[in-house]
């Protein structure tokens, strides 16, 4: 019989954890005497505990390690749930590996510009949707709203069901800044299946990965956001991968005045 103590040393595991691992049920005390209270194990239970030890310090959970031994002499078992792991670890040191460099851009960008943190770019995915759309060539940026008429007029006898985040898009097709007969998408993301009317279109959008910049205020400050964006696409090691598009959480449509306007900026991008 080895008390706790001892096998606390045998095992590097500390009476803490030891006495942790008897109250889930992960390593049980050979015997506990019943007026003191005292814990002994076996050195039979050495293996055990390095085993436990050893997948713990894999970043297997407790839990998993529970499930993990009542497998651990089936090798193939065995040799599936370390590769999930091995894949998981993966996964977490590529994301440890982005924010990284993140944060170093970061830095060297606050070090050049006082403004660098006045745009927040943010990496995500665009969802996979279903949605409305009305394309067309405009005359000018300024006549989207023609758009949105045109959608509002034929929308409404459908009766369209808006999903939910509804997503107000307008997609800037044209491959370089116009200043006429400029190539719009307007799009909103809806719920069912419609039939198409004159101009607008249902469609199934897949996933889009992108970077973003939510502003509040006019749109005057969207030279500056793409400048900002640029730098980031740059030093981040990502390109450049589709149409720019505009996503209008509250829009010139819900109120009047520019300074409630709330606009997500958004590039679709590949990593290099």
């Amino acid at each position: 019989m080895i008390k706790i103590g001892d096998f606390s040393k045998l095992s590097r595991i500390s009476i803490r954890m030891l006495r942790h691992y008897n109250e889930i049920g992960l390593l049980i005390p050979v015997s506990i005497d019943d007026f003191t209270g005292y814990r002994y194990y076996s050195a039979a239970q050495l293996p055990l505990a390095n085993r436990i030890s050893a997948l713990k310090s894999m970043g297997f959970s407790l839990t998993a390690i529970t499930e993990i031994l009542k497998e651990y002499d089936n090798r193939e078992t065995l040799k599936t749930y370390l590769a999930l792991k091995l894949e998981e670890i993966k996964e977490q040191a590529a994301t440890a590996s982005r924010q990284m460099l993140l944060l170093e851009t970061t830095i060297k960008n606050l070090g050049k510009d006082e403004d660098a943190m006045k745009y927040d770019v943010i990496l995500k995915e665009m969802p996979r949707r279903t949605v409305a759309s009305v394309r067309k060539i405009i005359p000018n940026y300024e006549c989207e709203g023609v758009l949105w008429k045109q959608y509002a007029e034929e929308s409404e006898p459908l009766a369209i069901r808006p999903a939910n985040p509804e997503y107000c898009i307008a997609i800037f097709h044209d491959p370089a800044h116009v200043n006429q007969d400029v190539d719009v998408e307007i799009q909103m993301s809806v719920v069912g299946e419609y039939k198409d009317t004159e101009n607008i279109k249902f469609k199934t959008v897949p996933p889009i990965p992108m970077v973003s910049v939510t502003f509040n205020g006019g749109f005057e400050q969207i030279a500056a956001i793409s400048e900002t964006v640029a730098s980031w696409v740059a030093a981040n090691g990502y390109d450049f991968n589709g149409a720019m598009f505009n996503i209008y959480h509250v829009s010139p449509g819900h109120d009047p005045n520019p300074e409630k306007w709330v606009t997500e900026v958004c590039y679709p991008v590949t990593k290099k």
